[in-house]
């Protein structure tokens, strides 16, 4: 399974989980699952992440980090105008196709193989929301694509704090 990350995943797990300074484990599980081709993150989502100015931009700047986990791959342009048309509306207007940001690219990445690939997020699925205001989760139910939590994510993949030691003294490896 290849996880497609949002950039929320990983402005959240900075801002309220696992500050970069302060559990550097986890942002080094990352680049090894990277390494592995377990996690990617699409280049539009990296583009959205550098262009900040904080700890997280620097992070995601470094070239080891972006050999890890940039996801090569060029988007399939059908498979975007399928989720903006068929997934949030076919009707949208330019402020409203602004709005949608980078998602319609991270979900069409997942729906070009949705049998292996599965979108992480932290936004909450809000049925009840139409056109652009749809969140990620609904749309990617609404086109079949597999969506999770990042608690999801960090469980089917076995984070802890000590997997290097873990992985070393187990043999254990995904």
């Amino acid at each position: 399974m290849l996880y497609l990350l949002d950039a929320n995943v990983l402005i959240d797990a900075n801002r309220d989980y696992y500050p970069i300074r302060r559990i550097p484990e986890f942002w080094e599980w990352l680049m090894f699952q990277g390494e592995q081709d377990l996690v990617k993150i699409p280049i539009e989502v990296f583009e959205e992440l550098s262009n900040g100015n904080d700890e997280l931009t620097a992070w995601i700047k470094i070239t080891a980090v972006k050999h890890s986990l940039l996801f090569t791959e060029q988007v399939d342009v059908p498979f975007v105008s399928k989720v903006v048309n068929e997934g949030y509306s076919m009707n949208l207007t330019d402020d409203e196709v602004m709005k949608l940001g980078r998602d319609p690219f991270l979900i069409a990445y997942a729906l070009k193989s949705s049998i292996d690939r599965i979108v992480v997020t932290t936004e909450a699925s809000k049925p009840g929301r139409i056109g652009a205001n749809r969140h990620v989760p609904d749309v990617c139910k609404s086109l079949g694509v597999k969506w999770c939590h990042t608690f999801q994510f960090i469980r089917a993949l076995n984070f802890s704090t000590d997997w290097k030691t873990s992985r070393e003294t187990t043999g254990y490896q995904r």
